[in-house]
């Protein structure tokens, strides 16, 4: 309770900065919808590799805000731009990947450490082209900051780390409970099951490109 009262935030910012960051996670986008495919079709060890990646996505973009690189992105407005539209063409070539079967629910791939591998970097790369990451803290995080309270650098960082945790936590409960339906047999097998995942990620991607739209 003593890191709440004289730690690096404001006490007062705390509550209603987790329950933005719950709001946010609880909201779909790329990463829920991702996860959740990619574990009804390959199980909880190949959603936790791609939540691995996702989280030093995330880790990363936090880091770039907090020490301020950022800005350039609010600077650069094309720049964003370039990362929302690499994020959405990335979903659709993972839907394509997903149509044509390579580790569909047809043909799960073997779990093997490169398998674990390329959904790490597949997991690391769709976050650092997400935009709603990209928002989060280039819009997001600078409103839960006090410049009266104390040095940017520690408030960014502890905030940062909070919002995570939290997706840390959300995203491995997507992934256990995707990975648990799988196991119940709830997954279609053969050409149905790879045009449901395709046909999903599209879907996220087509949302993701409305909902991040400025």
């Amino acid at each position: 309770m003593e890191f709440l009262t004289n730690g690096p935030v404001d006490p007062g910012v705390i509550l209603p900065f987790l329950a933005a960051v719950l709001l946010i996670e609880f909201t779909p986008g790329p990463n829920m919808g991702w996860l959740a495919l990619l574990s009804v079709s390959q199980g909880r060890t190949a959603g936790l590799s791609a939540v691995a990646g996702i989280t030093l996505g995330l880790t990363l973009w936090m880091l770039a805000a907090a020490f301020g690189l950022t800005e350039i992105v609010l600077a650069w407005p094309a720049l964003y731009q370039a990362i929302r539209w690499a994020g959405v063409g990335f979903l659709f070539w993972l839907a394509w990947e997903a149509w044509k079967g390579e580790g569909g629910p047809a043909r799960p791939a073997p779990q093997t450490r490169d398998r674990r591998r390329a959904l790490f970097l597949r997991g690391l790369t769709a976050n650092l082209l997400n935009p709603k990451a990209a928002l989060f803290y280039i819009a997001l995080l600078p409103g839960f900051m006090r410049q009266d309270y104390g040095p940017a650098l520690p408030q960014a960082l502890t905030l940062g780390g909070m919002h995570v945790a939290v997706s840390v936590a959300i995203h491995g409960l997507i992934v256990v409970t995707a990975a648990r339906v799988s196991r119940l047999g709830a997954v279609s097998q053969g050409a149905g099951g790879r045009a449901l995942m395709a046909g999903g990620l599209v879907l996220i991607a087509a949302w993701t490109a409305w909902e991040t739209r400025l």
